[in-house]
């Protein structure tokens, strides 16, 4: 399976933030860091704000932090919130054109297999990601 590049996006914007909890970060930051678009991080964060993960501060020293505490934002419910609308294959999405649909039994293995890939993710959290990951942190500290 391959997460799109919003959902890869996501998890850096949350990992950021919560690495930083002490203060609030900006879109312009998370970019010079990751080295991507602003406008594809405003996206992400207009998206975070609205499903109450991040909460926005806007106005001069405005700016981002999370909305939730890190333990209780869960990997899984993350990329099942930015692959929403993402079908793994083809016959998962709702204008199927393949012929073996009906007999086939590749649908059902498959969405066995994603539900475990889930289930994976539902175990760790985004405090399981940053807490007392002094790497992580260290390599941010100069884009503040």
């Amino acid at each position: 399976m391959r997460l799109t590049a919003f959902t890869d996006y996501t998890l850096r914007v949350l990992m950021y933030v919560a690495a930083r909890p002490d203060r609030l970060t900006t879109i312009r930051e998370m970019a010079t860091a990751y080295g991507i678009s602003q406008n594809h991080l405003m996206k992400v964060v207009f998206e975070l704000g609205r499903h109450g993960v991040l909460e926005t501060v806007r106005g001069r020293g405005g700016g981002v932090r999370l909305a939730r505490a890190p333990q209780d934002i869960r990997l899984g419910d993350i990329v099942r919130l930015t692959e929403a609308g993402s079908a793994l294959v083809e016959c998962f999405g709702a204008e199927s054109g393949c012929i073996i649909a009906g007999p086939c039994r590749l649908k059902g293995v498959l969405s066995e297999a994603l539900e475990a890939f889930l289930a994976v993710l539902d175990g760790y959290t985004l405090h399981d990601l940053v807490h007392a990951n002094r790497g992580l942190v260290s390599r941010f500290l100069k884009f503040a």
